[in-house]
């Protein structure tokens, strides 16, 4: 393997590319875990949920590109985006160090399947995430329009350590005072954050917190039911498997964009920028 360099000039402050945007902040939350935000194209719209390909140019004078879900809601000026740091992986090895006032390239074509025209009406949805899998939701629980749509929202978000909840936990505790969506949100917002490998007030994985009622027991509320409950669903592909058998085993059938049902799976994310 070799040394980690910073980024280069080349890399992240001379992008000349008509896609280049602004690095704005950095925020890192642990030695694997930062998030950032970047200028947002005017010309730029999109779906609370969906994602764009962001990178660097690489050393070889091409760009270096990953599917990164947009963080922030649809009606923010700027763009965030959550990350992991992979030590010798080739994006975010240069992208973790990226400060204020260098340049990222941001490809302003979003898609995704977690968004709420994928979805059938119904009373509550379930936002299930592991890892940077939350990043989605991050847009969602900042929409307006998720609390227009359902009288409750139910954000699960698993990690292995409680320092890696830390952006999900400050980002729900705003959302009350927040001066634009604060009264939509009102007590609608339900999160139920867990650990699988240090001890914290609820533990255990998705999968198993569903399936054995401890959810629904933890927070007073009814069993999943496919006529009233909605689900979206990000993370690894093996956490996506799992979590959709689940779901169909309460009954939800997927859905997509073009064919909307009871739940909807983000599948662009396998790799690196999980």
């Amino acid at each position: 393997m070799t040394e980690q360099k910073p980024v280069s000039d080349t890399a992240a402050t001379k992008v000349t590319l008509p896609d280049a945007q602004t690095v704005t902040s950095v925020t890192h939350w642990t030695d694997t875990l930062f998030s950032f935000r970047v200028s947002r194209p005017q010309s730029l719209r999109f779906r609370s949920g969906e994602f764009v390909m962001i990178g660097l140019m690489g050393d070889n004078g091409k760009p270096l590109l990953r599917a990164y879900s947009i963080a922030s809601p649809a009606w923010d000026e700027e763009l965030e985006f959550y990350s992991i740091k992979v030590p010798d992986g080739p994006l975010t090895s240069k992208l973790q160090h990226i400060q204020p006032g260098q340049q990222i390239i941001l490809r302003p074509k979003p898609v995704g399947t977690l968004v709420h025209d994928a979805l059938l009406p119904g009373k509550r949805v379930w936002f299930l995430a592991t890892g940077t899998g939350i990043a989605p939701f991050a847009s969602l629980m900042r929409e307006p329009e998720t609390y227009e749509k359902y009288d409750e929202v139910i954000m699960m978000h698993t990690c292995r350590t409680v320092a890696e909840l830390e952006y999900g936990r400050q980002l729900v505790a705003s959302l009350q005072d927040d001066p634009l969506i604060g009264e939509l949100v009102g007590d609608k917002l339900k999160y139920y954050p867990t650990t699988t490998r240090e001890d914290f007030a609820h533990m255990g994985r998705i999968t198993d917190n569903l399936t054995s009622g401890k959810v629904f027991a933890d927070l007073g509320i009814a069993p999943m039911d496919a006529g009233t409950d909605r689900a979206m669903v990000c993370g690894s592909l093996a956490f996506n498997k799992d979590v959709m058998a689940v779901l169909e085993g309460f009954g939800l059938r997927e859905g997509a964009n073009s064919d909307p049902k009871e739940y909807v799976v983000e599948k662009a994310f396998v790799g690196e920028g999980v």
